[in-house]
């Protein structure tokens, strides 16, 4: 694992983040098993997260 590596994260709003691989994540986050360089992961994130609202607003404006 270098210092450059990166792990996808996304919290119980369904919104992600990259946390520097190897280090504790936060309370309230997971990994998604995605796992590179900081670009690499930026790039997933951005392929998946085509919504920025949160989960909960999501759910409040009746969309699954």
């Amino acid at each position: 694992m270098s210092e450059d590596e990166y792990d996808v994260v996304v919290n119980d709003e369904e919104q992600y983040s990259i946390w520097a691989a190897g280090r504790a994540v936060p309370a309230g986050w997971q990994t998604v098993g995605v796992r590179g360089s900081r670009e690499e992961c930026l790039e997933h994130i951005e392929g998946v997260w085509t919504d920025m609202r949160p989960k909960s607003l999501r759910l409040a404006m009746g969309e699954h």
